[in-house]
């Protein structure tokens, strides 16, 4: 089970409500700000809200001309100390997206960093305003309130399925054929005119770790871009040895302390399993975590994909990542499946639609190679059938994600005595590490009881 630390997400949620009331009170300071940074100096009003995980956007309508929508990151559910950047890194592939593929992404009319912001509310990004209706909606079971969880539809039409896999198989081939040598945040060098990488790695585990766990040392996080594949999977495991030992409730109990001490430690030896040597050094591949249908804009007529939304977070990252099977297939991830249901019940409804998203990507690949396309050495669909036959899905998923990789690996990676070692060799390692988890939980339960009773 998956524990958040309550204190640093309602210390959070009191950020995001401070900084929310002082946006309402100025937004027709926004929607004048929105018409100046657009040609043909038009009066904007004040059209609609927008809500999303990470950012809150407002949407203007002109006489004449499309709307704009201007986005902002949400204070406390994004670091404060990850703003800019996350906004200038975003920025930086969208348009690195319209140039090199026929991905459709909304037109980034101007953006800014938070000194250059409307009061200071903070970096912002003012994009063509496209109208659509989300992918997931399209595809998400009927549910009875917005709580619920948002999983496939079961009896989803076969054809409507295939016809949007095809599109989204392209896309996700697209990516995988721009090739960077270093992995970190994509932008233009100035000099040759070039996509690169020259900035570290920014990514979605690092947003979650500064923002819901308290006193995260953030200090620790790379400042640079990394040359080498294993190098990277071994700090994104050290990441969540340092969450371990940094939020004080993450376990429960003594035995669940132990279990994420296993799991955690295991996770840093398999790297040297699920890197493969060939591509330690690249060409490293775009990655983007949070490529999903929640994120992509239809013609609801039509079905065809109007925008995809969102790239925030998204770096050059060890090919491996490209070449696994979308983990969105059902909607609904493989995270919440292991906590809520089963690995059982998840592998019974995935593989069939993973099957599927294959042979649509099969088909695309095809296509394009009748066409006189590009033949790639790397043939994507045998290489996300690969990843999914060795394990290596459950790998790249687990290592992303310091609050699921517990969970990942018990489900999916274990393998009896896998951990005798660690139960034998650090056994006075782990009870001094169970011993200090305890202490920090009851210190932190305490200090719950204050502050909301």
């Amino acid at each position: 089970m998956t524990f958040f630390d309550e204190l640093a997400e309602t210390e959070g949620d009191e950020e995001f409500k401070a900084w929310l009331s002082k946006m309402i009170d100025v937004k027709q300071e926004i929607v004048e700000f929105v018409a100046s940074r657009r040609e043909g100096n038009e009066i904007g009003e004040f059209d609609s809200y927008r809500k999303g995980s990470f950012n809150l956007s407002l949407v203007v309508r002109f006489s004449n001309g499309p709307k704009a929508v201007i986005r902002f990151p949400k204070p406390g559910h994004t670091a404060t100390c990850l703003r800019d950047e996350k906004v200038r890194n975003e920025v930086n592939f969208i348009s690195c997206l319209m140039e090199l593929t026929t991905i459709p992404v909304p037109r980034v009319v101007s953006w800014g960093t938070t000194e250059e912001s409307p009061q200071l509310l903070g970096p912002f990004m003012i994009m063509d305003y496209i109208d659509g209706t989300s992918l997931a909606t399209i595809l998400k079971q009927p549910t009875d309130s917005e709580k619920d969880e948002v999983i496939l539809v079961t009896d989803v039409d076969e054809m409507v399925l295939d016809g949007i896999y095809e599109q989204l198989a392209d896309y996700m081939l697209q990516l995988a054929r721009l090739d960077f040598s270093l992995i970190g945040a994509i932008a233009k060098h100035s000099s040759t005119d070039k996509w690169t990488v020259d900035q570290r790695p920014l990514t979605y585990n690092m947003n979650e770790l500064a923002t819901v766990v308290s006193n995260y040392p953030t200090e620790g996080f790379p400042t640079v871009p990394f040359t080498s594949a294993k190098t990277y999977l071994h700090a994104l495991a050290d990441e969540h040895l340092i969450h371990l030992r940094t939020q004080r409730n993450l376990a429960a109990d003594p035995e669940d302390a132990r279990k994420r001490f296993i799991a955690r430690h295991r996770f840093k030896q398999l790297v040297s399993r699920y890197c493969p040597d060939d591509t330690d050094t690249g060409p490293f591949k775009p990655f983007c975590d949070d490529l999903q249908p929640t994120n992509m804009l239809v013609d609801p007529d039509t079905l065809r994909i109007t925008a995809v939304l969102d790239f925030e977070f998204t770096n050059s990252q060890p090919s491996q990542f490209a070449y696994d099977p979308p983990w969105w297939l059902l909607l609904l991830g493989p995270d919440m499946w292991l906590e809520n249901h089963s690995m059982e019940e998840f592998t019974n409804r995935y593989i069939p639609r993973m099957e599927q998203f294959l042979r649509a990507l099969e088909r695309v690949e095809a296509t394009q190679e009748s066409r006189g396309g590009r033949r790639d050495n790397v043939r994507l669909s045998e290489e996300m059938r690969d990843s999914w036959a060795t394990g290596r899905f459950w790998f790249d998923y687990g290592i992303r994600k310091s609050f699921d990789v517990d969970a990942v690996y018990w489900a999916a990676l274990h393998r009896e005595g896998d951990d005798d070692f660690l139960r034998n060799e650090m056994k006075e390692e782990m009870e001094t590490f169970v011993e200090m988890k305890m202490e920090q939980l009851k210190a932190y339960d305490a200090e719950c009881r204050e502050r909301f009773s």
